[in-house]
């Protein structure tokens, strides 16, 4: 077996093929000793010995990947913003925005017939063929998701009688109908009269009023759930009503009569078996809010509506809307108008505005045509898209000083905030310096952009020196001071990690928290080593004890933001190469052999949404490019660099790549919320494979990567760590 191996391993440079025409190879780096780790210690290797020395390649393979690189490189830089110098691509989810979009207007009674239209046209297209609607590409039909796509469609004046409405209608029955469907569809339908309140669970505004570090404050709970629910606490005490006609109402759509629903026996309310657990406690606690709802204590609901509004006013005052997400910001919107604002009021104007900077017009077929269409996309993505491509740019050769990455990083420069945002509350120590996801977002900085911001920023030449050195290094100092106390990092805000909110009847989502998670701790691992520092920094032991207790029996890492065990195992492995941790540990050769294990016959890697309810799917399903390249990643980080898998995995991007230097992908790899709600990035497909394909490259020719040479250089002369 051993000499097959060895067999296949020699025949891997031979997989790859060759470009008809030889093309100039890429800029070489600087010279450099080879890395071996971002650290002082002697003794810990980087992998095989093939990552030692420069392995023999063939010219056909190496003129391969030149020339796919360029292609890359070449489609990017066509579409980089000529004015401002960011990257940034749509950022796609499911039919579930664009149905609520709809119901907005519709409450609003500001009705765009031309929207209408588009937006009918995209549900359409998006139906499967079961007649439900699904949250991710691939998956089945999924109960919210369908309810809300029929209510949009009757109410934007589609007839139930139409045969793609009745195979809808018949889809969402057998999956148990209206009551089956979660407390946020639930919500939307209450706001037309479609349920009844009494099946939403209690939010009483009182909350707004409970100290700020008490157990079940509001800051209790993660920056998404907290923008979203705010606005919804307003719209709880208010509940104005939409009245439609009888005609482009639901009913058909319930299992039995809603006068006779028992609400204490459907979802959210039914209780479990067992007598007392944390589920039956908040059920029976909700019994008691509504109690009080019926007659709330009228100046201490006033000062809690009171606190709301303020709240909400000043998260509304940047370009970007509340939370700069949709929910939240389609939320704000009805809660000023419960409030008493009217359409043509110069905030609601704004605010609708936001939104609609949101919507992406585009065409689908109809009936063998193409027409226009038109949905919506939970936000933007500008400094995620530009980041990562900076790094992946750099990976694959472009000089530190080119234009094209000035630009973006002078952009990205201007983007860190100066605000003193929500986090505070959890990290009262800290200041600001964090970056975030969207265009504006300033009181919402996440962990997750400030890491990969930070080690884009440390990779490139600047003309002011002194300003970069001042903002990556105040970046850090926030990153860092966002630690939690089990030694990881969640995205927003310092351990929030209640999970008991989870079992509250209002979050049937399971997704009200922002614990720490893995990939998190992999990527401020990873970016602790590319600012130069080493093992002996004070967050790292702690950080390496949380990854070693958060992986999973197979050698895998859960992927919170990315679907899934290979994003995050992709994640964990490059923090812990970059950091220096000993690539011969068993713990890391089992999460090498558990990628290698999952690669698919055609060489690449996959895996379904469907692996966040079924763990036996980790690492399952079919090959796609960026999750290809997550995999090729995680191997490369964890000192593979001459295996048949690794040669197989570069060959599936070659072969998959487009004559315009670009690959496709449709599938979800993306998360929002895990179970809930999934992300189509439509650049993951584009920048991860050019980073892996880079770093192969780079690994095959010179024996080490672009950015081991940048972590050395930065270890070196510490001109990115802040004085001690």
């Amino acid at each position: 077996m051993q000499l097959l191996k060895n067999l296949f391993n020699r025949l891997s440079d031979s997989l790859l093929v060759s470009v008809p025409s030889r093309i100039r190879a890429a800029r070489d780096f600087a010279s450099a000793p080879v890395l071996r780790l971002v650290s002082n210690k002697p003794d810990a290797p980087v992998g095989d010995s093939a990552a030692k020395r420069a392995p023999a390649h063939s010219t056909g393979q190496v003129e391969a990947l030149e020339e796919a690189l360029r292609k890359s490189q070449a489609w990017f830089l066509a579409r980089q913003d000529a004015s401002e110098g960011y990257w940034v691509a749509e950022l796609e989810a499911d039919t579930t925005l664009t149905s609520e979009y709809l119901m907005l207007r519709r409450f609003l009674d500001c009705i765009d017939p031309e929207r209408e239209r588009k937006a009918v046209r995209y549900l359409k297209s998006a139906q499967l063929p079961d007649g439900g609607w699904p949250i991710y590409h691939g998956g089945p039909a999924e109960i919210s998701a369908s309810v809300k796509a029929y209510f949009a469609l009757k109410l934007s004046g589609v007839s139930a009688d139409e045969p793609f409405m009745v195979n809808a209608r018949t889809c969402i029955l057998d999956k148990g109908g209206v009551v089956a469907a979660n407390v946020f569809t639930k919500i939307a339908l209450a706001l037309f009269g479609q349920y009844d309140w009494r099946g939403v669970p209690s939010m009483p505004p009182e909350i707004m009023l409970l100290p700020k570090r008490f157990y079940f404050s509001i800051y209790a709970i993660s920056y998404w759930s907290r923008a979203v629910l705010i606005p919804l606490l307003i719209i709880f005490a208010k509940r104005p009503m939409c009245h439609v006609p009888s005609e482009q109402g639901i009913d058909e759509l319930y299992t039995q009569p809603p006068a006779e629903i028992d609400y204490g026996t459907v979802p959210p309310f039914r209780k479990d078996r067992t007598w007392f657990t944390a589920r039956n406690f908040f059920i029976n606690l909700d019994a008691l809010l509504k109690i009080y709802d019926r007659s709330p204590v009228e100046w201490v609901r006033q000062k809690a509506l009171k606190c709301a509004e303020n709240w909400m006013l000043d998260h509304m005052k940047g370009s970007g809307g509340l939370g700069a997400i949709y929910p939240a910001m389609a939320n704000s919107v009805m809660a000023l108008h419960c409030l008493g604002y009217k359409n043509d009021d110069p905030l609601m104007v704004k605010a609708m505005r936001e939104i609609e900077e949101l919507e992406i017009h585009d065409t689908v077929q109809d009936n063998g045509q193409c027409v226009d269409a038109m949905h919506l996309q939970p936000c933007h993505s500008p400094i995620w898209d530009t980041a990562l491509l900076i790094n992946a740019l750099i990976e694959a050769g472009m000089p530190q000083d080119h234009p094209a990455l000035q630009k973006a990083s002078t952009w990205l420069l201007f983007k860190q905030t100066k605000t003193v945002g929500d986090w505070i509350i959890s990290s009262p120590g800290a200041e600001p310096g964090g970056w975030y996801f969207q265009f504006e977002n300033e009181l919402f900085p996440d962990v997750d952009d400030s890491a990969v911001v930070l080690m884009a920023l440390a990779k490139v030449h600047l003309s002011d020196e002194a300003q970069q050195r001042l903002a990556i290094r105040r970046g850090c100092r926030w990153v860092t001071a966002m630690q939690g106390s089990d030694g990881g990092w969640g995205a927003y805000d310092v351990d929030n990690n209640r999970i008991v909110f989870n079992y509250i009847p209002f979050a049937d989502h399971r997704a009200l928290l922002d614990p720490s998670t893995a990939d998190l701790a992999g990527r401020c691992l990873e970016m602790l080593a590319t600012l130069g520092y080493d093992w002996t920094h004070p967050a790292v032991a702690s950080a390496l004890t949380f990854v070693k207790n958060d992986q999973e029996q197979d050698g895998s890492w859960y992927g919170r933001w990315g679907v899934n065990y290979i994003y995050g195992t992709w994640s964990v492995l490059s923090g812990l190469r970059a950091i220096g941790e000993d690539l011969s540990s068993p713990y890391i050769r089992r999460a090498v052999s558990w990628v290698e294990s999952k690669q698919n016959p055609d060489g690449g890697w996959g895996e379904s949404c469907l692996s966040y309810g079924d763990v036996s799917q980790s690492g399952r399903g079919d090959s796609t490019p960026s999750q290809t390249a997550w995999a090729l990643l995680a191997l490369m980080a964890g000192g593979v660099t001459d295996s048949f898998s690794l040669a197989r995995g570069i060959h599936y991007l070659i072969r998959n790549q487009r004559k315009d230097g670009s690959w496709e992908e449709v599938r979800h790899t993306g998360t929002g919320f895990p179970r809930v709600f999934y992300l189509r990035y439509h650049w993951y497909c584009q920048y991860f494979p050019l980073w892996a394909l880079a770093m192969y490259r780079n690994l095959k020719t010179r024996g080490t990567t672009r950015a081991d040479e940048l972590r050395l250089q930065a270890y070196q002369s510490g001109q990115f760590r802040s004085p001690r």
